[in-house]
C-alpha cells in the first residue's frame, strides 16, 4: 500500500534551503573529483572530463526521475539518500585509485561510481523541494531552490579549484565532502523530526553517526590508499609522492634507477636521461655565439640546468617552471639533487614559478639561448606551450643571433606529435 507522507511542519524553509546549498556544493565536487581522477590516471583530460560530466548529468536526471517513486516518509528517505551519497561520493576517489592499482577494469568501476553518485545526488533536490512545497509558494519555491542549487555549484567549483585539490588532494577532498553530506543527514534527523516520525528518524540518526564514523576513519587512513596506489603503479621504492596544485608528483627508485612521474607520466629515468638532456642543451649552445643569458622553460628537475652549467661562459640561467613543488623537490631531495649536481643551488640559476607563456609575454629581457623542456603535448593545458602564440612570444625574446631549442617528443614513437611541433615552428 502506498503511503502519502506529510512534510514536516517544524523544519524552517531556511534550514532546508541551506541543505540545498550544501548538497549542490558537494555534488559538483564529486563530479569534478571523479573526472579529475580519471584524467590523472588515464590521461586525455578533455575526453575524460567530457565523458564523466556527461554520464554524471545523465545520472542526475535519472535520480530526479526516480524520486517520483519515493512515497515513504520523505524525511527518512532524504536522510538515507544523503547518507548513501556521503558513502558513495566520499569513497569514490579512494575506490578509483585502488581499482586502478589492483584491477584492469578501472573504467567499469569509474562509471559505476559516476552512476551511483549521480543518481543519489539527483534524488536529493526533488525530495527537498517536496518537503518545502507546503510551506513555500510554488514560484518562490522554484526560484529559491534553484538559486541555492546554482550558488552551491559555484561554491563547489571554487572550493575544488582553490582549496580542496591544492590543500587536501583528491582522495582527502572527496572524503571531506562525504563528511559534509553525512553531517547534513545527521542535522536533518533532528531538523525534520516530527512526533509521528521520531522513532524512524532516531534510527536514521544512528545510521548517520555510523556513516560519519566510517568516513572519519577513512579520512585518517586515506594516505595508505595513495601509498598503496603509488607502490602498485610505480617501479621500486617510492621516495616522494605529493599532490601539488597542478599535478601528482612521484619520485621512485628501482635498484638505483631514479624516475620522476608527473600525473602518471614518466618525465625521466636516470638510466638514460643524460642522452636526452645532453642532446637538448649542447648542440644549441654550440650553435649560439653568446651564452650570457639563458632561459629554460620547464626543466624543474634541474637536469637541463646541470648540462648548461658545464659551459663556463654561461652567465645567468632563468628557469621558469609553473610548479614550485617540482623545483623544491629538485633542490631538497638528496637523490634528485645529487643527480642534477645541485644545479638549482648554483647562484647563476634564478627560479621563477610561473606560467612560461605569461612570462614571455610580460618579460622585456632578451636571451641568447632558449631551451624549452616541457612535458609531451598530451593535453590542451600543455599544448599551449607548443603553439604558434608561444613560439612567437619566444622569438620576440631572442637576442640577435640567439638560438632556441624545443623538446619535440620522438619522431619514431610519436610521429604525429613530432611533426606537429615541427610544422608549428615552421609556421612561426
Amino acid at each position: 500500500m502506498t503511503v502519502t507522507s506529510t512534510p514536516p511542519a517544524r523544519a524552517r524553509p531556511t534550514v532546508l534551503l541551506v541543505m540545498v546549498l550544501v548538497i549542490a556544493t558537494t555534488g559538483l565536487i564529486y563530479e569534478l573529483t571523479m573526472a579529475a581522477v580519471a584524467s590523472y590516471l588515464l590521461g586525455d583530460s578533455v575526453r575524460e572530463f567530457s565523458l564523466v560530466i556527461g554520464a554524471y548529468l545523465s545520472a542526475l536526471g535519472l535520480g530526479a526521475y526516480l524520486s517520483r517513486y519515493v512515497d515513504s516518509t520523505l524525511a527518512r528517505a532524504f536522510i538515507d539518500v544523503e547518507l548513501g551519497a556521503a558513502l558513495c561520493g566520499g569513497l569514490s576517489a579512494p575506490a578509483l585509485f585502488l581499482a586502478h592499482a589492483v584491477s584492469s577494469s578501472f573504467s567499469l568501476v569509474l562509471y559505476v561510481c559516476v552512476a551511483l553518485v549521480g543518481i543519489l545526488v539527483g534524488l536529493e533536490l526533488p525530495l527537498l523541494m517536496r518537503m518545502l512545497e507546503r510551506r513555500v509558494e510554488f514560484k518562490e519555491l522554484v526560484s529559491r531552490a534553484l538559486s541555492y542549487d546554482y550558488a552551491g555549484a559555484l561554491l563547489g567549483s571554487l572550493a575544488f579549484s582553490f582549496w580542496l585539490v591544492p590543500k587536501l588532494g583528491l582522495v582527502h577532498g572527496s572524503l571531506a565532502c562525504g563528511l559534509l553530506n553525512a553531517t547534513v543527514g545527521l542535522v536533518a534527523s533532528y531538523a525534520l523530526s516530527e512526533p509521528d516520525t521520531a522513532r524512524e528518524l532516531e534510527k536514521a540518526r544512528v545510521r548517520a553517526l555510523l556513516v560519519l564514523a566510517i568516513l572519519v576513519v577513512a579520512l585518517f587512513e586515506a594516505h595508505r590508499v595513495l601509498e598503496f596506489s603509488d607502490h602498485a603503479s610505480y617501479p621500486g621504492r617510492v621516495l616522494f609522492a605529493r599532490q601539488s596544485p597542478y599535478q601528482r608528483i612521484v619520485l621512485s627508485d628501482s635498484n638505483g634507477n631514479l624516475s620522476l612521474h608527473l600525473n602518471g607520466h614518466l618525465q625521466f629515468s636516470s638510466a638514460d636521461e643524460a642522452r636526452y638532456h645532453e642532446a637538448l642543451v649542447h648542440p644549441a649552445l654550440a650553435l649560439g655565439a653568446r651564452h650570457a643569458q639563458v632561459l629554460i622553460g620547464g626543466g624543474g628537475d634541474g637536469l637541463a640546468a646541470r648540462e648548461l652549467l658545464k659551459w663556463p661562459d654561461v652567465g645567468s640561467i632563468t628557469l621558469v617552471d609553473l610548479d614550485a613543488e617540482v623545483t623544491n623537490l629538485a633542490r631538497s631531495s638528496p637523490e634528485l639533487s645529487a643527480l642534477n649536481r645541485h644545479a638549482l643551488a648554483d647562484p647563476r640559476v634564478h627560479i621563477l614559478n610561473q606560467d612560461a607563456l605569461r612570462f614571455l609575454e610580460q618579460s622585456e629581457r632578451a636571451f641568447d639561448v632558449e631551451l624549452f623542456d616541457f612535458p609531451d603535448p598530451s593535453n590542451y593545458a600543455v599544448g599551449k606551450l607548443y603553439s604558434t602564440a608561444f613560439y612567437r612570444a619566444a622569438r620576440a625574446r631572442l637576442s640577435p643571433g640567439g638560438v632556441m631549442v624545443v623538446q619535440a617528443t620522438s619522431p619514431l614513437f610519436a610521429r604525429a606529435a613530432f611533426w606537429c611541433v615541427a610544422t608549428t615552428l615552421e609556421a612561426v
